[in-house]
């Protein structure tokens, strides 16, 4: 019963926290250069998170900072949850993600979208979508030096599941010619996809070694889902050794089965 309170409670201040922010910083925001009106979203991200470890008991911790370069890089975290589109965006200085045009068409939100200069796409042509993608990166790139967020699987996965990593991200680290930073987490824990539960606990994210540019397609593909599972795989075992871990779903129950590492 608590945690159905706790999770109620938490989900109308975080809805509240937004509609509030939103209206009362939007002359600010609208009137504000680019890059100083990136204050505003990332202090409703920290804000959010701040609601979320008080209310929901869910404390992240994210660690690996130091593995971002200087720089324009991309950054490929794993997807499981709505924490993993915000957690990470106030560590990143000028963050750029690709996303549905329909978004942009939602009053106030999409307006906000807009003037981030993200990247709207539409995805009836993915081979269109992708070289439009790629002009749009490198121009930002060229001009503010900014960090391209993608998720490589493209929607979210329940913890444990199987990778499905999609070839977009292949091409986008062929042309563009930047650094590949992973990023593993096991989020979709504590603030599950589609549920309405928020899980207390601590939230464990890795900001893993950049992978260089130049590799073969392969051999960075590899590397990629490598890299990033094998650490997915370190923070679940360590997550369901924790005194108060979450329940695992059926997923993750498996794979830490899979791993010797029965919950």
């Amino acid at each position: 019963m608590l945690l159905f309170v706790r999770s109620l409670a938490f989900n109308v201040a975080f809805y509240l926290n937004l509609i509030v922010q939103m209206i009362f910083w939007t002359p600010i925001y609208f009137l504000a250069p680019r890059r100083t009106a990136w204050f505003i979203p990332k202090f409703w991200i920290r804000t959010s998170l701040w609601l979320h470890r008080v209310i929901a008991g869910a404390r992240p911790e994210i660690s690996g900072l130091e593995n971002l370069p200087d720089g324009s890089c991309i950054i490929a975290p794993k997807h499981q949850s709505f924490w993993d589109t915000i957690a990470f965006l106030p560590h990143i200085p000028d963050g750029l993600y690709i996303l549905k045009r329909e978004l942009t068409w939602i009053p106030m939100f999409g307006w906000y979208i807009l003037k981030m200069r993200m990247i709207p796409v539409d995805r009836g042509s993915r081979s269109k979508a992708l070289k439009a993608v790629v002009a749009a990166t490198k121009a930002e790139f060229a001009r503010n030096g900014r960090q391209l967020i993608i998720y490589p699987e493209g929607t979210r996965r329940a913890p444990g599941d199987a990778p499905n990593y999609k070839y977009g991200i292949v091409e986008l680290y062929s042309q563009l010619n930047v650094p590949v930073v992973p990023v593993a987490h096991q989020a979709g824990l504590f603030w599950p996809r589609r549920k309405f539960l928020r899980y207390p606990g601590t939230i464990k994210a890795r900001f893993l070694p950049p992978i260089p540019p130049g590799l073969d397609r392969e051999e960075f593909m590899r590397r990629l889902m490598a890299e990033t599972e094998t650490a997915c795989d370190d923070i679940l075992v360590e997550t369901a050794a924790m005194a108060d871990a979450p329940p695992m779903p059926p997923t993750a129950a498996a794979r830490l089965v899979a791993l010797g590492k029965p919950h």
